[in-house]
C-alpha cells in the first residue's frame, strides 16, 4: 500500500509540476504580450481577466504541490516542542480541521459552478465561466489528495521528532557547505 502511495504521489506530484510550469509560461507571455500592445498604443481587452484567472489558478494548483510536498504554512518547532503522546492528538487535530477546510472549500466551489451555468467571461464571451472558476472545487480536492498522500510520511516524521522544515534547512546548509569545500 505504502509503494502504491509513494508511486501515486511521485506521479501526481510530476503532473503538477509540469502543469504549474505551464500556466507560469502562459501567463508570462499574456503579461508580455499585453505590455507589447500597451507600448503599441492598443490594450488587449482581454488581459485582466484572464491574467488574474491565470494566477489564481497557479494559487491553487500551487498550494495543492505545496501540500503535497508539505511546504505549506507550518508551526513545526511549536508542534516538535509539544510532548508525545500529546503531539500527536495535535497533529490529527490540526489534520481534520485542515481537510475539513478544504472539503467545505470544495462543495461549497461545486455549489458555486451550478450557480454560474450558462455564465460567460465578460472579454472572451465564448469562454464559460464554469470553467475558470472549476480550480476551486478541483483545488480543494487536490489539496485534500496531496494532504492524505503526504500525511503517513508526515505522521511518522513528526512522531521520530524531526521537522519536515528543519532537515531542509540542514540539507541546504550541508549542500552549500560542500560547494565551499567546507566538508
Amino acid at each position: 500500500m505504502a509503494a502504491i502511495a509513494a508511486l501515486l504521489s511521485r506521479k501526481l506530484e510530476n503532473l503538477l509540476e509540469w502543469f504549474l510550469i505551464v500556466l507560469m509560461i502562459s501567463l508570462t507571455a499574456v503579461v508580455i504580450v499585453a505590455v507589447l500592445f500597451r507600448i503599441a498604443g492598443d490594450s488587449l481587452s482581454w488581459y485582466d481577466e484572464i491574467a488574474a484567472i491565470q494566477l489564481s489558478w497557479i494559487t491553487y494548483y500551487g498550494a495543492a504541490l505545496a501540500a503535497l510536498k508539505r511546504r505549506h504554512i507550518g508551526l513545526d518547532s511549536v508542534l516538535l516542542s509539544i510532548p508525545m503522546p500529546v503531539r500527536m492528538v495535535a497533529v490529527a487535530i490540526a489534520e481534520i480541521i485542515v481537510i475539513g477546510f478544504f472539503v467545505i472549500l470544495a462543495y461549497t466551489g461545486w455549489l458555486v459552478l451550478q450557480v454560474l451555468e450558462g455564465d460567460r467571461l465578460v472579454s472572451l464571451t465564448w469562454v464559460p465561466v464554469q470553467v475558470t472558476q472549476s480550480v476551486i472545487p478541483i483545488g480543494g480536492a487536490l489539496f485534500i489528495l496531496c494532504e492524505l498522500l503526504s500525511l503517513p510520511e508526515y505522521v511518522r516524521m513528526t512522531a521520530a521528532g524531526k521537522s519536515l522544515e528543519h532537515a531542509e534547512i540542514e540539507e541546504e546548509v550541508e549542500t552549500e557547505l560542500r560547494k565551499a569545500g567546507a566538508l
